[in-house]
């Protein structure tokens, strides 16, 4: 999805416990008929493990004849995951990729040396209308594989492990936890699942990644006796295992893995490790250099000319 700028997310009022190194809330930004909250990057944090870049998509209630529309626009040197919990978006790219997400399936699409992708609702959705709620994140790539290949892959829920168990019901996205390993290969260490709790469940989040976090979607969670609600990002802190209690049936996803190797610019829809590729980026789209998306020619993001020079990130913390 196309990187708008937007107010950064603001640090919640309550203190950390224990188990929590950071509390994030993000800023909801409207854009018309849906809302997106923006967890990563943040004014505090801007990255946890690879990830850059966490929205919230919705909840929204399109109506018929209506739908999302984000047109062709680029990325280099990062992967974008999109991962349903509603609805569906078909997913166009320059390899000739055509493909419908629906919920529980992931989309990894790595951008490598740059790749021009498009979101819109299929025309069948349009006419009927349709909920949708999900999420847009983005990964870093390490720097040997920042002008890797592009490429797509897509695995369906059924081909992604899932458990249940005792009031929790877990899909494993990308990486491994809990004694399971995802088809998924990504990049780097890469820990990504959907854990669904009924109220009163718990559910732990292991000790074996160097950075973790934990964002709720919906419902709340008790940790080391704070209640914490949803649309709120937990930094967790390292080396322990975090035990987190459902206050009500709680919807969160657990994400994280290695950090990067040094920083990363962000700027737009480009991320790099350098910022003279970024400036290179931006002229190769200003120019028409990057490749079109087959089936989706007519139309496509231009260059913004409002935001301002590419931001630093170093060790997951505040950029300058």
């Amino acid at each position: 999805m196309s990187f708008s700028p937007c107010p950064d997310p603001v640090l919640g009022d309550r203190a950390s416990a224990a188990a929590v190194e950071m509390i994030i809330v993000p800023r909801a930004v409207d854009l018309g008929e849906m809302t997106v909250r923006r967890a990563l990057p943040s004014v505090a944090r801007q990255m946890v493990g690879p990830f850059i870049f966490f929205d919230q998509m919705g909840p929204a209630e399109f109506l018929t004849d209506t739908g999302i529309d984000v047109r062709p626009h680029p990325h280099i040197n990062l992967a974008t995951v999109t991962y349903l919990l509603e609805g569906e978006i078909l997913h166009r790219d320059s390899l000739g990729t055509a493909m419908t997400i629906r919920p529980g399936d992931v989309n990894w699409m790595r951008a490598g040396r740059g790749i021009v992708h498009s979101e819109r609702t299929g025309e069948a959705r349009k006419r009927a209308g349709q909920r949708l709620f999900g999420l847009q994140t983005w990964v870093a790539l390490p720097q040997a594989l920042e002008e890797s290949d592009p490429a797509f892959i897509h695995h369906g829920r059924e081909e992604l492990p899932f458990v249940q168990d005792a009031g929790m019901a877990m899909r494993l996205v990308a990486g491994a936890t809990h004694g399971l390993a995802s088809p998924l290969q990504t990049a780097s260490e890469t820990l990504y699942a959907d854990v669904a709790l009924a109220d009163g469940a718990r559910f732990q989040a292991e000790a074996g990644h160097e950075e973790r976090a934990i964002y709720v979607l919906t419902g709340a969670l008790e940790v080391d006796g704070a209640r914490h609600e949803g649309g709120t990002l937990l930094v967790l802190r390292p080396g322990d295992p975090v035990p987190v209690t459902a206050c009500g049936d709680t919807r969160l996803m657990l994400f994280g893995g290695e950090p990067m190797e040094g920083p990363r610019y962000i700027w737009w829809n480009f991320v790099s490790s350098r910022r003279e590729r970024i400036e290179a980026a931006k002229e190769e789209w200003a120019k028409g250099r990057f490749d079109t998306v087959p089936g989706d020619e007519a139309e496509f993001i231009p260059l913004p000319e409002s935001i301002g020079k590419p931001r630093r990130a170093v060790g997951g913390r505040a950029f300058d």
